[in-house]
């Protein structure tokens, strides 16, 4: 961002990409609770905006919205991330299991379609 002032009109879309990029800073770092608690500020910070945004906030809603595509892609990211790590431990405890000449309790059961 410039180190400019901005006219008080583009002040909420200045917020807006700030939020954004500290999502994708959370979502980076794999701070998944710390984001979850930020979605109310993202829709508080939309709502706020007027409904015919001015042209010159073209450019910071557009860097908005890229930032929010790209803490998107990370949160896939790391889900897809977390899922190999569950299915690699469950592989792991059977192989463990086997070995061992027992069968695993019937602890709790992992959905991996989440």
């Amino acid at each position: 961002m410039s180190s400019q002032p901005s006219a008080p009109s583009l002040r909420g879309y200045e917020e807006l990409c700030e939020h954004a990029e500290l999502e994708l800073e959370l979502a980076g770092r794999g701070e998944v609770d710390a984001l979850a608690e930020m979605s109310a500020r993202w829709e508080e910070l939309i709502a706020s905006l007027p409904a015919q945004a001015p042209a010159e906030a073209a450019p910071l809603l557009e860097r908005a919205r890229m930032l929010h595509e790209r803490t998107g892609i990370d949160l896939v990211r790391l889900r897809e991330s977390l899922l190999a790590d569950l299915t690699e431990t469950r592989r792991a405890v059977r192989a463990a299991s086997g070995y061992a000449g027992v069968q695993p309790a019937g602890g709790p059961q992992l959905d991996l379609s989440a």
